[in-house]
């Protein structure tokens, strides 16, 4: 048996929300990376409705330009002056009707859902259960409950001594002997389309009195009074009241923003992903974890975030949109929409910034930032560099210190660094250039021409030793001091040229005047 397809599903996202002291529209706050009302259009939409509306009041055009990047299929319809969630339900479906009509020749038929735009944790496993029992009992309405210790300000259950739903009264309208009442209205139904039709257009008649409440508004509760006339009304519970608990202020929000991370990282662990401290690990809704991956302390998961087996993200690491690979490490370090490949190595303290790709197996050391850049294979830029606009080839080694200065005021320029290349520390690389595969850059250079493969570039101003020039011009002070001890301590005169000891302090003698190419960052 397949499961029930609703005609339409209705979100209300009309409300100002005064409670969050907030220019921003309430359903646009967000929480595990996703708005209030993102959740509630990603639950709806896994019930394949044929259609789907979101009323839109309070800062309509910033929530319905949200609602079609979400989702382009879905119909904004505006609620006029007259308050309550029965206009907003009958707008919705004035609108919903009137697309029917013109796609079908009929307005809509069958079950039509509604919830609120404000409740992020509510899955679609339990909206498929409500609508499931709605359509298999020949409900006219069934309508979500819970039980919670505290019902203050909820809708209470009013029901008939068979179980049925009498009607919902709201706080403010409730007797003592209701609001001793503990089970809630959830502000989730599943209605016939014709029974909500007519009880929403009884609701605004002015000759009707149906709608008489403490606020004066239309209530889509008072329905369901109304639907007895047409068959059953019920109620379905759920045992998890948190799911359809509503954010009403900033409280709410981080209160269900952590129990949203909790069940994220509850389900990660148990598909085999490692997290050693859920405290201090954010995960959001979006991100896709493989199997064994370890997620260490301070780590933060955001946005398109992959991350593939065997990768050790953390700690203190913050990824966004970016897409690790299997067995990489990725150590206190902030990655923005990169791809960091298949056993490569990031951080510490390292920022990928859009458009990196680092190869298989490379590594981007301590204080490193690239942007637009795309390092090969077993390529390394181990530290305290800037490779910016650039592509580095498989097995290049870039020193400590090194730029590559892209920007020229105007406009970015491109720098292409072949493999097997060897850039000595503290570089300075001025694009547009090119340097060849298998080149050396010796260290302190400024390059400002293409370097061919094979080629060593040496860029530096003749070195001038000046002897004796500390005792002479800084006599009497702690320099001096130490300057004479150290000559003391050679025991032997000090070459005239270099300043040192014609032997060395090791005494192997080295030529006055000579560069020797250095490993390790150096040429």
């Amino acid at each position: 048996m397949t499961d029930p397809r609703p005609a339409a599903v209705i979100v209300l996202a009309a409300g100002e929300g005064t409670r969050m002291r907030s220019a921003t529209p309430k359903v646009l706050h967000a929480i595990g990376g996703r708005t209030l009302l993102g959740h509630v259009l990603a639950t709806a939409r896994a019930l394949d409705p044929e259609a789907l509306a979101v009323v839109v009041r309070h800062d309509r055009d910033r929530v319905a330009e949200h609602a079609l990047a979400l989702d382009p299929d879905v119909l904004v319809a505006d609620q006029d002056a007259i308050k309550g969630t029965g206009r907003a339900a009958w707008c919705a479906l004035e609108a919903l009707d009137s697309a029917a009509t013109a796609t079908t020749g009929a307005p809509v038929s069958g079950p039509v859902v509604v919830l609120a735009g404000d409740v992020p944790l509510l899955d679609a496993g339990t909206l498929g259960e409500l609508l499931a029992a709605h359509t298999a009992d020949g409900n006219v309405v069934t309508v979500l409950t819970t039980r919670v210790p505290d019902p203050t300000g909820y809708g209470r259950i009013v029901r008939t001594d068979d179980g049925q739903v009498e009607r919902i009264v709201e706080h403010r309208d409730a007797s003592p002997e209701e609001l001793a009442i503990d089970e809630i209205n959830t502000s989730v139904y599943a209605f016939d389309a014709d029974v909500l039709r007519a009880g929403l257009r009884t609701l605004q008649d002015p000759a009707s009195d149906a709608a008489s409440n403490a606020q004066g508004e239309v209530y889509l509760t008072d329905v369901l009074a109304l639907a007895h006339a047409h068959g059953a009304v019920r109620a379905i519970e759920t045992p998890d009241p948190i799911i359809v608990e509503g954010v009403n202020d900033r409280v709410q929000l981080a209160t269900l923003g952590a129990e949203l991370n909790r069940r994220v990282l509850e389900t990660a662990m148990r598909s085999g992903v490692t997290v050693v401290d859920p405290a201090s690990t954010w995960v959001d809704v979006t991100v896709t974890l493989e199997q064994d991956v370890t997620l260490l302390p301070g780590t933060q998961l955001l946005g398109r975030t992959s991350v593939a087996t065997g990768a050790v993200i953390g700690p203190d690491t913050t990824l966004e949109d970016a897409t690790v690979e299997a067995g990489a490490r990725v150590l206190r370090s902030h990655v923005t929409d990169a791809r960091i490949g298949e056993g490569a190595s990031v951080g510490p303290y390292t920022h990928l910034r859009t458009g990196t790709v680092l190869g298989p197996r490379s590594a981007i050391g301590a204080f490193a930032e690239t942007k637009n850049a795309e390092l090969g294979a077993g390529a390394k830029v181990p530290h305290l560099s800037y490779v910016g606009d650039a592509v580095v080839g498989d097995a290049a080694n870039i020193g400590a210190g090194v730029i590559t200065a892209n920007y020229d005021g105007v406009g970015k320029h491109r720098t292409v660094i072949g493999a097997g290349a060897f850039v000595g520390s503290d570089t300075t690389l001025v694009a547009p250039i090119e340097i060849g595969g298998g080149a050396f850059v010796a260290a302190g250079s400024t390059v400002t021409r293409d370097v061919a493969p094979g080629a060593l570039a040496v860029e530096r101003a003749q070195l001038k030793i000046i002897p004796g020039w500390v005792a002479r011009r800084l006599e009497g002070t702690k320099w001096a001091a130490a300057a004479q001890r150290a000559i003391e301590a050679l025991g032997e005169s000090v070459d005239e040229e270099s300043g040192r000891d014609a032997a060395g302090p090791s005494g192997t003698a080295r030529p006055s005047g000579t560069d020797e190419a250095h490993g390790g960052h150096t040429a």
